[in-house]
């Protein structure tokens, strides 16, 4: 089965636990997801599956947009609510106009260190194990960009927030910041993925209702549409002669819409068969082939 599908991930699973789940309910072993999610985390993940499974790597830098919660009052090792905390809690008082200037400081190109439990390498090693056998785990500061970082309201000692984010970013690094700025320690207390690129919270479903749909052998429909895919790259339609040489990875001619490198070259309305890259003019060469 060929496709892009997005899950609604729910709490308690790594990604790792719905690629496998999906790869059972759709008898697929070619599942890839596009984006992790941490396993308190909810929302948006999408999974290539088949030949699309090629696509993952034009989606190393797609935008994340989130909304969650910052609890203050304390920190945890993992920096989110699923680690032991650092310390006793702390007493709060803090008022909705502190937290939004504090969350202004944040906003734009800023340097942000990983958290310890990260999928962040040391030495080839992924931080997380290290951090899980109380080994030192000393990770460098990196850019990362804040786009949007919205604080929705204050209740007590939580902070409801919404925000976009550019491909590297931890939103458990800011709570746990956040927290040291003020001198109270937070974490991040609850986190849901809303967006990943092109693909919403709209075009999600859950894996109860990919199984439902699966037993009633209609699962494609839970599909996107491969018109919907990298919206970036412009759409080219190719004859059924240049699909055929395409499907060899020969380069040909194609409909020039724009001055674009990459374009999206389809068969029909539905078929996507091939990301080509400009040679020169209007020669252009299959990069991925995703047909057989």
């Amino acid at each position: 089965m060929n496709g892009v599908l997005v899950i609604d991930k729910p709490a308690g699973l790594t990604s790792h636990d719905v690629v496998s789940r999906v790869r059972r309910i759709l008898k697929e072993r070619a599942v890839g997801h596009l984006g992790t999610l941490d396993p308190m985390a909810t929302g948006v993940l999408p999974l290539v599956l088949g030949r699309m499974t090629r696509l993952a790597q034009f989606y190393n830098d797609s935008e994340k947009s989130y909304q969650g919660e910052i609890r203050f009052g304390f920190a945890t090792d993992t920096y989110d609510a699923q680690g032991e905390p650092a310390g006793p809690p702390q007493p709060v008082s803090l008022s909705l106009e502190q937290v939004r200037e504090l969350a202004g400081r944040f906003r734009g190109s800023i340097e942000q260190t990983p958290p310890p439990f990260s999928a962040k390498k040391i030495q080839g090693v992924p931080a997380y194990k290290l951090a899980r056998k109380k080994q030192e785990v000393k990770l460098e500061p990196v850019t990362v960009e804040i786009k949007e970082f919205e604080i929705l309201d204050l209740a007590a000692d939580i902070a409801r927030f919404r925000a976009r984010v550019a491909s590297g970013t931890y939103m458990r690094s800011v709570a746990h910041e956040m927290g040291g700025e003020l001198g109270c320690g937070a974490h991040l207390g609850a986190l849901r993925r809303t967006a990943l690129g092109e693909f919403d919270q709209e075009c999600a479903c859950t894996l109860e209702q990919l199984q439902a749909a699966a037993d009633q052998g209609e699962a494609d429909q839970l599909m996107v549409h491969p018109r919907r895919l990298l919206p970036a790259f412009p759409s080219v339609t190719a004859s059924e002669e240049h699909a055929s040489r395409i499907r060899h990875g020969q380069a040909v001619n194609l409909p020039e819409l724009s001055r674009a490198r990459l374009v999206k070259v389809f068969f029909g309305q539905e078929e996507l068969i091939a990301i080509a890259t400009r040679v020169a003019g209007t020669l252009f060469h299959p990069k991925v082939v995703l047909v057989g």
